[in-house]
């Protein structure tokens, strides 16, 4: 005896019989639509509606707006046509044109859940946050637990910077739905933004138990890692975000900070250079490559860097105290001095270009200009040991030995435990007979 095993094959055959009669229904309405046919409306509302949604479901909304446009003729006192115009023209980037169709449509069912939060999500991204918080807040009258409002409010709430607020809204969603991969993603971001950086990277180890393919999960965990301190974990977590993005430019970028805050230098400039590999007119990466460089004592490769930076943007101050710097390195101290006063130009109140010009000028025997040098260093950075240091010892070395005890005592008020200052202190002392 032969016994025959059931399947499915038929419900199959008939979702493909009704896409073929639907493909058919809309090269209908097509033609009809081409030929200026007077009868175009001769489709009932239920063929209209799956044609809408066939054109959405293709991501065709331009010829789904016209639909939708014909449904709203078709049925004046229903507010569902006017629902998924208000879709259409989201989709479309058309955000004030939703709100409208959503308005249209809660004048005709004020109580549609789906309705106000969708009128919530176009106000929102026309940048009208308050009436999307408005919106979210009149659905949740009708519906209080509904996982999509909640995010969607929490997400609003974050844009108006209301971050305990939303802090509150993902937590309350996420005792209903543990689960929920993108609220832990945003409560951890919540977390983050507010400082509470342990949580933050507990809310971010959450998602990744839900989701670990998450790329953005584990660049924003290297973030709250870096925050902490703990650069060799941050590592790991970028190279987790690029083993599943590789053209992943900002996580390359962060993991070159990472690793230059390691010390690890000839491996950030790799993760720099990979960065201008995906974005290449990223001026803070070319700018770190370039500092990398300097630091590492490579003074020829960094001017080029630096170099670069400058022509893309000529008033990058840091750009212009890194080619001074690199000039210093080389003893080519004349360049650096103009390298170094470029940079005081664009950023006066800057102390560190102040410092770099004083110990140039010294270089170039140019005491009475690098004394002017300090005393504006000074002005901007009162509290700087050193400064008042190398100030002192200059203006010993100048000859105005009572200004420079004077340097030595202030350097000793900011550091009383610094042995080498009054060692100085005590030599101006000798020098000025007070044995």
């Amino acid at each position: 005896m032969d016994f025959f095993e059931f399947n499915d094959a038929d419900h199959h055959d008939d979702a493909m019989r009704h896409r073929r009669d639907l493909e058919q229904e809309v090269r209908r309405y097509q033609a009809a639509l081409a030929s200026g046919d007077p009868h175009v409306g001769f489709l009932d509302i239920e063929t209209l509606e799956e044609i809408a949604n066939y054109f959405i479901e293709l991501e065709r909304f331009g010829e789904a707006l016209e639909v939708v446009d014909r449904l709203a003729r078709q049925s004046p006192y229903s507010s569902d046509p006017w629902l998924r115009r208000g879709i259409v023209l989201n989709n479309l980037g058309r955000y004030d044109e939703a709100v409208e169709s959503y308005t249209r449509a809660l004048a005709l069912n004020p109580t549609d859940v789906e309705t106000l939060i969708n009128r919530g999500i176009a106000l929102d991204n026309s940048g009208d946050h308050d009436g999307a918080l408005e919106a979210f807040d009149q659905a949740l009258v009708f519906e209080s637990t509904d996982e999509e409002l909640l995010f969607n409010k929490g997400v609003t709430l974050e844009k108006l910077e209301r971050f305990d607020d939303a802090l509150g809204v993902f937590s309350d969603l996420l005792e209903r739905n543990p689960t929920h991969r993108e609220a832990w993603y945003e409560l951890g971001y919540c977390h983050d933004f507010l400082g509470h950086l342990d949580e933050s990277l507990g809310c971010y180890d959450r998602q990744l138990d839900v989701d670990p393919f998450s790329c953005n999960a584990w660049y924003n965990r290297g973030i709250v890692l870096n925050k902490l301190g703990r650069f060799d974990d941050s590592v790991e977590s970028y190279d987790m975000a690029l083993a599943i993005r590789e053209g992943f430019g900002s996580a390359w970028y962060n993991r070159g900070n990472a690793l230059a805050n390691l010390g690890r230098l000839p491996e950030a400039i790799q993760s720099y250079q990979e960065t201008l590999k995906y974005e290449s007119d990223d001026l803070a990466s070319l700018y770190n490559l370039a500092s990398a460089y300097e630091e590492l004592g490579e003074f020829e490769p960094a001017i080029g860097h630096f170099q670069s930076v400058l022509r893309q943007d000529g008033e990058y101050a840091d750009a212009w105290y890194g080619l001074g710097c690199c000039f210093d390195g080389l003893e080519r101290h004349f360049e650096a001095l103009t390298h170094f006063t470029r940079a005081i130009e664009l950023a006066p109140e800057c102390a560190e270009y102040w410092y770099a010009r004083a110990d140039t000028e010294y270089n170039l025997g140019r005491l009475s200009e690098c004394l002017t040098s300090y005393r504006r260093l000074l002005e901007l950075d009162n509290g700087n040991q050193e400064a008042w240091f190398d100030y002192a010892e200059t203006l010993y070395e100048a000859g105005y030995h009572q200004e420079s005890l004077k340097s030595f005592d202030r350097a000793i008020a900011v550091n009383p435990e610094w042995a080498d200052a009054y060692y100085e202190r005590a030599k101006v002392l000798f020098a000025l007979g007070n044995k």
